[in-house]
């Protein structure tokens, strides 16, 4: 089955893979969003919400589950809620075809009544058909303030997983893994250089590492403090 199209321009990040993904203390939300994404999963596996403030890695992992099952050629649909909520519920009509629905940013549809309750009928028809769904949202299922119960109910039916920030040591890591899979080396030196002078939101980072890679393709040159000095003005 083709991937189902929505005329959104909404894309999913080349990036946003599972093997970029550094988990920190959030390891078990991640196994189970692979879990999810095997085969074989069953409907109690197959219903996940992941909550936590913005940058903690929630809709990387909803896009990194989108990845995984495009390649395998089966259909799926990202929707960020709040980049779509003005189109109506009736994009969520028929995506009960698709092999995995992702939801983010669930808090944009709280309170709007006619979206609670398309996405309570989408629950049902996901669930009647053996499809997945993958939730995110800022606040857990019960804080979310929902004013459909039966849709509330349905949410605290869901694996739920709160993702925590990275710590500064795991933010390094993360950084590490993110500048490896580029193929740059980047020593505890240079990370510990960058977190301590940059901003340190985990996307503001990663822009950053974004731009010492092609600098240093230009240049030629490894990254090392002198090389940070010089391109980045500290």
């Amino acid at each position: 089955m083709k991937p189902i199209q929505l005329p959104l321009g909404v894309r999913l990040r080349d990036d946003a893979t599972f093997a970029n993904y550094y988990p920190g203390a959030n390891a078990a939300a991640l196994g189970y969003v692979e879990r999810l994404c095997e085969a074989d999963a069953g409907w109690t596996e197959s219903l996940i919400y992941l909550w936590g403030a913005e940058g903690v890695g929630r809709s990387h992992l909803l896009q990194a589950a989108c990845l995984r099952f495009e390649q395998r050629g089966e259909a799926v649909v990202y929707l960020p809620l709040g980049e779509v909520v003005q189109h109506g519920p009736e994009l969520l009509d028929n995506l009960e075809q698709c092999e995995l629905v992702c939801l983010d940013d669930l808090d944009a549809i709280a309170g709007r009544s006619d979206w609670e309750e398309g996405l309570f009928h989408l629950f049902n028809r996901l669930r009647d058909s053996g499809r997945r769904l993958l939730l995110a949202g800022t606040m857990s299922p019960r804080e979310l303030p929902i004013k459909l119960p039966d849709l509330k109910s349905r949410l605290t039916l869901a694996l739920i997983f709160q993702l925590h920030e990275l710590s500064d040591e795991d933010k390094l890591r993360a950084l590490q893994l993110r500048a490896s899979r580029r193929g740059l080396q980047m020593s505890d030196e240079v990370g510990r250089f960058i977190l301590t002078r940059g901003e340190r939101s985990m996307s503001a980072l990663f822009e950053l590492l974004e731009r010492l890679d092609q600098a240093s393709l230009q240049a030629q040159r490894k990254l090392t403090i002198p090389f940070l000095k010089e391109t980045l003005g500290w």
